[in-house]
């Protein structure tokens, strides 16, 4: 009953599953750890995602890789649909799941590149000679381009050598850096992305309509279940009726810093990094000049709200933008600047400079600082128009809370985060988060692969987004307890994350067979977490790396109260058959620049 260390230096590594000559802390676990529970949950998750989404796949996709479903542009179902339908598919893969869940959603997003390349609309103009141009959308607004970009996006944890991908990176960064003539959709002078809509084939410079939103006119009456709940087509058409003020730069817009991420993790051209440095900065900036507060309106002359009526929260999805639901006649707050703070959190994986996350804090308390009292009780804003602030609610405001804490480690943004079952777990306060999240996960995994299974729609009654509602993906437990991160969603955004996996014998991203892990504290320098290996069988071997791109660096292992210095971002642990044990991993934050790469590719 012992723990061994072997060699936990920087070491040449001939031996084992590593290269030759790749140098690697190394160390070997052997002392026996009874399975708990925790550790089963996680294989157990991970055997029933790979199966469920296999079945989903077989459900919704042919042998091209093709959606089957009516093909159509549009806010209420388009293109970003048919892809967003695998969300999560790159993450699972990348945690440990089946290779068949990376060659899965790599046919299907080929397949629908194609699809939608092919697919052209009527009547919306822009889309008339294909919803895609060069592999990227035509035109369209972030929200929807970022959740068309969830998969790809993502691609790179497992996959950073494929060359599509890595050519595809490029360009798509290209189209906001002024590289393609298509595509000026970067004006550098005014530091703006020029319009809500932008694309492969530039920015819309006028007035959008509800058409542009809603696209073709479609037959609805018993044949599709709408998502928004509209009856009719002319409903479609009332619902974005108010959707027209998107010329000039809007936070949302922020979205397309996660491509210039990606591209300087290629290869680290500085030219990437220094156009996102200059397009956050803008926006820092701009925030300081709104006394706190980011504007959802920049006009094309640079100047805030010019747009949008001279209102620096004026413009679609701005703090203003409240709209009628046509079916209902209820009021609607549809306020999107929310999404800017992950161009904020972009900047700040490359730099490590609290400056980009500090505006947001400011942010959030000023709106709260807002409260009033109704009935002797607090209620927070939400929005703010011509009259001042509203939308009060017994809420606080706090788009950003967590993100902040999970990446500066503050205690002043500690503080923010309330009623968190997993930050309390991380503060020793909820030991039984855990099981009950991973068992969440599997019923969630239940519950969409038995509403698949009892799914009645057939191919022509069936709009993209409809599948989505069964994708049977589940890995929010899986993110938080084994990587000590933050899930994607579908907003197109990077892994943040305090460690990452990899399996060297196979050669491939993710936890290896029978290795289940759990991070249980961390802090803005260090990261507790327990390894285990389940097979009483066969020794596994596990890559530790920290952060999920290399960022953070290790100082030090802890394991049975003997602590080692090392000085690497990634560790080797070999675990005997049934072994397990606890590690703290010291490591300096946000010191490295993060990149795609796999760790025996250097």
């Amino acid at each position: 009953m012992r723990t061994r260390l072997l060699s936990i230096l920087l070491v040449l590594s001939a031996i084992g599953s590593l290269p030759a000559g790749t140098r690697a802390a190394v160390m070997a676990i052997d002392t026996p750890m009874p399975p708990p529970a925790w550790a089963l949950l996680q294989r157990a998750l991970l055997r029933a995602n790979d199966e469920a989404c296999q079945e989903f796949y077989n459900r919704y996709f042919d042998e091209r890789g093709w959606l089957l479903c009516v093909e159509r542009w549009g806010g209420d179902d388009g293109p970003d649909d048919a892809i967003e339908n695998l969300m999560d598919w790159p993450t699972l893969h990348a945690l440990g799941g089946s290779d068949d869940i990376l060659r899965l959603y790599k046919k299907a997003w080929e397949g629908h590149l194609r699809q939608y390349t092919l697919a052209r609309t009527e009547k919306v103009p822009f889309a008339r000679d294909g919803m895609y141009y060069k592999e990227f959308p035509v035109m369209f607004d972030w929200l929807h381009n970022g959740e068309g970009l969830c998969v790809f996006n993502l691609q790179g944890l497992s996959d950073p050598y494929d060359a599509r991908f890595r050519q595809r990176v490029r360009r798509f960064a290209g189209f906001y850096m002024n590289e393609d003539p298509d595509a000026p959709n970067y004006d550098a002078r005014h530091k703006i992305i020029r319009s809500m809509f932008t694309g492969s084939r530039g920015p819309l410079l006028r007035k959008a309509t509800a058409l542009d939103w809603a696209g073709d006119p479609i037959e609805i009456g018993n044949r599709f279940r709408l998502g928004h709940g509209e009856r009719t087509y002319q409903e479609m058409l009332d619902h974005f009726k108010d959707y027209n003020d998107i010329i000039g730069d809007h936070p949302q817009n922020l979205l397309a810093t996660c491509l210039a991420v990606n591209a300087f993790m290629l290869d680290h051209e500085p030219k990437y990094k220094q156009w996102l440095l200059e397009y956050v900065g803008a926006w820092r900036q701009r925030m300081l000049d709104n006394g706190g507060i980011i504007p959802s309106n920049v006009g094309l002359d640079g100047k805030i709200g010019s747009s949008a009526g001279g209102k620096w929260y004026g413009g679609v999805y701005g703090w203003a933008f409240s709209v009628i639901v046509p079916q209902t006649g209820e009021l609607a707050h549809r306020n999107g600047h929310d999404r800017a703070l992950h161009g904020f959190m972009n900047a700040y994986l490359l730099t490590g400079d609290d400056k980009y996350l500090d505006p947001w804090r400011k942010q959030i308390d000023l709106v709260n600082s807002h409260k009033k009292l109704v009935n002797g009780k607090a209620v927070y804003p939400h929005m703010y128009g011509d009259k001042g602030w509203y939308h009060f609610t017994p809420q606080k405001y706090k788009h950003g809370d967590l993100p902040l804490y999970v990446l500066s480690m503050k205690s002043e943004d500690r503080e923010r985060v309330a009623d968190n079952p997993w930050v309390a777990y991380l503060d020793g306060k909820n030991p039984s988060y855990p099981e009950a999240a991973l068992r969440g996960d599997l019923d969630r995994i239940r519950l969409r692969v038995a509403g698949m299974r009892g799914d009645t729609t057939t191919p022509d009654t069936r709009l993209a987004d409809d599948p989505m509602r069964f994708n049977p993906a589940s890995v929010e437990s899986l993110v938080r307890l084994m990587l000590g991160g933050l899930p994607c969603g579908n907003r197109g955004v990077l892994l943040h994350s305090r460690l990452r996996y990899f399996d060297p014998v196979k050669r491939r991203a993710g936890l290896p067979d029978d290795v289940a892990a759990l991070v249980e504290k961390l802090s803005d320098n260090s990261a507790t977490v327990t390894l285990i290996n389940l097979s009483p069988l066969h020794s596994r071997e596990v890559v530790v790396q920290g952060g999920a791109y290399g960022e953070h660096q290790f100082q030090s292992v802890e394991i049975a109260g003997k602590k080692q210095a090392i000085d690497t971002p990634t560790v080797t642990v070999r675990l005997a058959p049934g072994a397990g044990s606890k590690l703290t991993l010291s490591m300096s934050r946000y010191v490295n620049p993060p990149a795609l790469r796999l760790p025996w590719r250097g």
